[in-house]
């Protein structure tokens, strides 16, 4: 079936005439028109602008002009500004916005014949680690337990773009990172993510959350699919003065290099109180995995790892506070009259922003106001500092990290909605990593036991992300990870 094909396959089955883009595309709208009305992994669905980008397609690969990626259909998160498209950051404040500009990550996947299925769903403002506080609704995982209905998150913030995946709405997706939202979604869904380093993908267009943090990846059903929409989405933006001027190695060519010889890293403060044992199997077996194809395992330690999870949830709300100033009314998005400009901005927020979204941005303004901002955001970036010192100095003696990617497997939907601090604990596997700005990919790598998907979590140095490929790759081809979510395209 043409949805069960990976991004690697399907680009050789086009350039081999197997069959054309417009039969893989159209049998990707029709898995979205069959199965969104029960995931909503989708806020806005573009099937037309897809057939015709696939007809395109056809066109570049019968006359030789094919970039890597022609008629290869994605979801992309509607995070990123797509010309013409509306993109709605999952919020009501942004509802009606239709950007007349394309943001630099969904240009380049254009550049090289990508088609765009639509914009995929997430939580406000990439607020969130369930895809539970989308102003459209919340993603129905594709996976369910073993012998039951009940619905469980896909992950967030990145869940549509996951979950389109994971279903087979999607060959691949954009997703974006600040704490977690990628890797964790991943996990969650059974497939594999990667954020890169901050800086290597351009952050022009995407709207911004946290803008130290946030950073754009990909998900895919494979590491190379993530690997071959990795090259294409990476790489220098004179319009992003975060960006980073370095060539873009072949991240798909890395894959295969293996890991003799390398030295992997075992955090010790990764292993926590009340871990779920399955969890921690899990990973004695991605260590063996390693161990068995050439690598050596190193005890290491991250001693400021506890202090990750809250100097993020200082450093990001801050951020967040200063970069949702913007949505006021007046220039773009949704406007509520009020009787004085004041009152404009109140009712428009009060209206606009979720309480998730709310919640950031009051925790960011206390942190920043006068009298708490030495006592809080300085004394976060200090340790944030540490952090990045701990991974700089554990790099000099390993060449990657080999962690879980999440405590558990996916919960319910409504399981955690009651309790913040629970719900934030979810990205403490990955938020050291977003606070260092290093590279991390989490892969699928076993079941629990009720027959939920877990993910083992890759972290590399700053720029080599060859090198967590090539990782990856081993643990990928070790798991042999096959199984499938209940829900998805062809049942």
């Amino acid at each position: 079936m043409l949805c069960d094909l990976s991004i690697v396959g399907a680009a050789a089955g086009l350039r081999r005439r197997d069959f054309s883009a417009r039969e893989l595309v159209g049998a990707h709208v029709d898995a979205v028109a069959a199965l969104n009305p029960r995931l909503n992994a989708f806020i806005t669905e573009t099937p037309e602008l897809a057939l015709r980008q696939a007809e395109a397609a056809d066109r570049a690969l019968a006359d030789g002009s094919a970039g890597p990626l022609a008629g290869i259909p994605l979801a992309i998160k509607d995070l990123f500004c797509t010309a013409g498209v509306r993109t709605t950051a999952g919020s009501r404040i942004l509802g009606n916005f239709v950007p007349p500009y394309e943001s630099t990550v969904s240009a380049q996947l254009l550049r090289d014949g990508a088609v765009f299925l639509g914009k995929a769903n997430l939580d406000e403002f990439a607020m969130g680690s369930s895809n539970m506080t989308s102003a459209y609704g919340s993603v129905q995982n594709p996976w369910q337990r073993r012998g039951s209905n009940v619905a469980l998150v896909p992950g967030g913030s990145s869940g549509g773009s996951a979950a389109s995946v994971a279903a087979r709405m999607a060959m691949g997706s954009t997703g974006t990172d600040t704490g977690g939202s990628i890797r964790q979604p991943a996990s969650f869904c059974g497939i594999a993510g990667i954020k890169p380093t901050y800086g290597r993908c351009s952050r022009w267009g995407i709207v911004a959350f946290a803008s130290s943090l946030d950073q754009a990846g990909a998900f895919g059903r494979s590491v190379a699919d993530c690997a071959l929409l990795l090259g294409s989405m990476a790489g220098f933006d004179p319009k992003d003065s975060t960006s980073v001027e370095r060539p873009v190695p072949d991240y798909v060519a890395a894959c295969r290099r293996g890991v003799r010889g390398l030295r992997i890293g075992v955090p010790a403060e990764y292993r926590m109180d009340g871990m779920n044992a399955e969890v921690e199997l899990l990973w004695q077996k991605g260590l063996g995995w390693l161990r068995e194809s050439g690598a050596e395992i190193v005890d290491v330690s991250l001693p400021h790892t506890k202090y990750g999870l809250a100097t993020y949830y200082i450093v990001a709300p801050a951020e967040a506070s200063s970069n949702l100033a913007r949505y006021d009314g007046v220039r773009f998005g949704v406007r509520q009259d009020g009787v004085d400009l004041i009152d404009l901005y109140e009712r428009t927020r009060a209206a606009g922003f979720g309480d998730e979204v709310k919640r950031r941005i009051m925790i960011g303004t206390y942190v920043l106001s006068a009298g708490y901002y030495d006592a809080y955001y300085l004394r976060a970036q200090k340790v944030r500092a540490l952090i990045l010192k701990d991974f700089t100095d554990v790099f000099a003696r390993v060449d990657a990290l080999l962690t879980p990617t999440a405590p558990t497997a996916a919960f319910a939907q409504g399981e955690k909605m009651d309790d913040p601090i629970a719900m934030y604990l979810n990205d403490v596997f990955t938020v050291p990593a977003s606070m260092a700005g290093v590279p991390g990919m989490s892969v699928p790598a076993g079941l629990d036991g009720q027959g939920l998907p877990l993910g083992l979590q890759v972290v590399g140095r700053p720029f080599d992300e060859e090198t967590v490929f090539a990782v990856s790759q081993v643990i990928e081809d070790a798991a042999g990870f096959s199984a499938l979510p209940a829900v998805r395209a062809g049942e």
